[in-house]
């Protein structure tokens, strides 16, 4: 039993994923609330926009942004200051940089 419920775990969690995103307009409508920090060492994840939707990551900081909300596997909001937002992130200028430095905060993108 306990084995079962392992396989679906990882089974679930490697479907999942939480990378195609969209931008609310208010705090309130958004699955979690994003903060861009200036410096990459202040990040929680470090993120890379892609071009289209089949480059989007599972979980790992590769995200295309969508023009719809039912589009999304997360809706997100840009916060104004740091203390309101559920994530730190940092804009990656290349593929391979993307992915998380606080792995206590993945569960967010699940």
């Amino acid at each position: 039993m306990k084995a079962l419920f392992t396989v679906s775990l990882i089974f679930i969690s490697y479907f999942v994923s939480a990378q195609k995103v969209y931008t609310v307009e208010y705090s309130h409508q958004a699955n979690v609330k994003v903060y861009v920090v200036d410096y990459e060492h202040q990040a929680d994840l470090k993120v890379y926009k892609v071009d289209y939707s089949h480059q989007a990551g599972r979980n790992d900081g590769k995200w295309f942004f969508v023009e719809h909300g039912h589009q999304a596997d997360k809706k997100i909001y840009f916060t104004d200051y740091q203390h309101q937002a559920d994530v730190a992130i940092y804009f990656v200028n290349y593929s391979h940089q993307a992915g998380w430095r606080n792995n206590a905060k993945k569960h967010l993108f699940y």
